[in-house]
């Protein structure tokens, strides 16, 4: 399965770098090590100094806005089913002055289910949660769900339940212990984004997010059966982009 989608994904990049002045891998580089560490534009600005790269941090900002969310799409495929058990919670994220929600949930073992931004915190944000996470993904149906004591969960589950893409009878339990492990997921995901000021727009947070989210399921593996090195996280990033390798620098 693995080569099959490598391969599938070489066809789909063949033009994803066309038209920029950089060659592909330094580009993914810029982006892959914003998405992953605590950097500003600017420190990665002269990261590339110091090799000889002269990049400006406005066009570091570009490439993420345009790569993060095809890293999150590639990404997405390898994903595990779940053990059936997922925790769900929201983290508040600020963009542009505003506080915003970031819907996540992971399963009991800390494995990546989906996420989504949204701009209100009520029980409409809940159900389109639930159904961007199981509409397209009937293996991740959980017969068991914890969450805060949030009043729009129990509302959506059974909206969700009726629209048959939950198992009937889901058991939902309501524990402050049971929301530890995705609180301190919530952590994982929000310590690489802006430390001065915040996102500007919503669009911007939505895409540079995606890239902050899949960089996680990327650190945290996908099962496979070997040593999950930063190298073979890079390596496996770069066939996902078409590329055979990325640090060249």
């Amino acid at each position: 399965m693995l080569n099959t989608l490598v391969e599938k994904f070489k066809r789909q990049s063949k033009d994803d770098f066309k038209g920029r002045h950089f060659e592909a891998w330094l580009i993914l580089q810029a982006v892959s090590w914003y998405l992953r560490y605590p950097l500003s534009y600017r420190n990665i600005e002269e990261m590339f100094l110091e090799r000889g790269f002269e990049v400006d941090h406005s066009t570091l900002n570009r490439w993420t806005l345009a790569y993060a969310p095809q890293i999150e799409k590639r990404l997405r495929f390898f994903r595990k089913p779940h053990c059936g058990s997922i925790r769900i919670d929201e983290t508040y994220i600020k963009i542009k002055g505003q506080w915003r929600y970031l819907y996540r949930a992971i399963g009991k073992h800390g494995n990546p289910v989906d996420f989504l931004l949204t701009a209100k915190r009520d029980l409409a944000s809940a159900k389109r949660f639930f159904r961007k996470m199981l509409k397209d993904e009937p293996l991740l149906a959980p017969d068991r769900i914890g969450t805060d004591g949030a009043k729009t969960f129990p509302p959506a589950i059974k909206a969700t339940e009726e629209e048959g893409l939950l198992r009937p009878n889901p058991v939902h339990r309501v524990a402050k212990h049971l929301q530890q492990g995705i609180e301190s997921d919530h952590f994982r995901v929000k310590q690489n984004m802006p430390k001065v000021g915040c996102f500007q727009s919503f669009a911007t947070a939505r895409q540079t997010i995606k890239g902050f989210e899949a960089m996680l399921w990327l650190r945290k593996g996908f099962g496979f059966a070997c040593d999950w090195t930063v190298r073979e996280q890079n390596n496996l990033l770069a066939r996902c982009l078409g590329l055979q390798q990325l640090n060249k620098a």
